[in-house]
């Protein structure tokens, strides 16, 4: 299987560059994953297509403002810091720009040394391991000095940092949104859950992998980067109990299904735990927990658009986005839904 089997001609002008003003009023496409058929809708309409007996699951992760601006101590030069997983209270590996200004020992300031940082490792693929020093509590510093990490295609500055955050954000810890999440709105969540819709919520920290574009031809030989999950028992019990009843596990977005086919049995029951996955899903996957997906449409050769497809055959998939290229869909984070039921 070659990446390059999953390319599509996107133009760039469809890239979406702002979310809309109405988390809601994005367009739904729905697929369906037998068939091929596509409706076209409007995302609030997503109540219509749920069931009462149908759990929702959703990832509660919240993005952390990761990207900081800092100059190296001694020379003043700017130096662009990522944030993209907490090693201890004070240690995160990081991405740094430029790297060859970041040796081990290199001290950076940010905010005028209202946040200090010192390299103190190199680390996979060129990653720094950076010790920050500080006074008060760090995610204060950070909400202070950070910026939200938003896409490299996205190139317009993002006016609410909120909006790039779903409504039910709540644990700390993501380098990106988990964006199938950001159609909801409270009310919209309120309505579905008024239709006897369960929702289950679990967490996983998306890690800038998610972005990372699969540099080899051979699928199979890309390496996946890790990311921290948790399923609590109640996310637990609310999902077995949806499978006994034979209602769907629908999940909203692709980290939320990464979640669940990451801690499934081959009966599609989960358990409470936590830990880190590198799971992989493309073609020839089976899945076991998930029935149904609501989705963002990803880019090109992406590994997103790969587990799409897993889900809903490589051929419906590419006929589906040709389609919303066609109809002009908005696409990518702040872009347009997808169902695939």
């Amino acid at each position: 299987m070659k990446t390059s089997d999953f390319y599509y001609d996107l133009p760039e002008e469809l890239i979406a560059q702002d979310p809309l003003a109405e988390r809601s009023s994005s367009r739904l496409m729905i697929l369906d994953r037998e068939t091929g058929d596509i409706q076209h809708k409007i995302f609030k309409d997503i109540i219509d297509e749920l069931n009462p007996e149908d759990c929702l699951v959703i990832n509660d992760t919240k993005v952390i403002p990761a990207r900081l601006h800092g100059v190296k101590e001694g020379t003043g030069a700017h130096i662009e810091v990522l944030l993209l997983k907490r090693k201890s209270d004070s240690v995160w590996e990081t991405l740094v720009r430029p790297g060859k200004k970041a040796r081990p020992g290199t001290r950076i300031s940010f905010g005028d040394g209202l946040l200090i940082g010192e390299v103190i490792d190199v680390v996979d693929e060129g990653n720094r391991l950076i010790r920050f020093e500080y006074e008060g509590i760090f995610e204060e510093v950070l909400d202070q000095l950070g910026e939200m990490p938003l896409p490299p295609y996205i190139t317009h500055k993002l006016e609410d940092k909120n909006r790039y955050q779903t409504v039910y954000a709540k644990h700390e810890g993501s380098a990106a949104a988990p964006t199938a999440g950001l159609h909801f709105t409270e009310e919209l969540l309120q309505a579905i859950q008024a239709k006897g819709v369960r929702i289950a919520r679990v967490t996983l920290h998306v890690g800038l992998g998610t972005f990372r574009p699969v540099k080899v031809e051979d699928v199979t030989n890309h390496h996946m980067h890790s990311e921290f999950y948790m399923i609590s028992q109640e996310a637990a019990d609310i999902i077995n109990d949806t499978k006994r009843r034979g209602g769907r596990v629908i999940s909203v977005g692709t980290t939320s299904t990464r979640t669940l086919e990451s801690v499934a049995d081959e009966n599609g029951f989960v358990r409470e735990t936590s830990g880190w996955t590198e799971i992989f899903i493309y073609p020839g996957y089976k899945f076991k927990c998930i029935d149904a997906l609501i989705t963002n449409f990803h880019l090109p050769e992406s590994t997103l658009l790969m587990l799409v497809s897993a889900l809903a055959g490589k051929e419906h998939v590419l006929a589906a986005y040709e389609t919303a290229v066609k109809e002009r869909y908005r696409f990518f984070s702040f872009g347009d839904a997808m169902f695939i039921r």
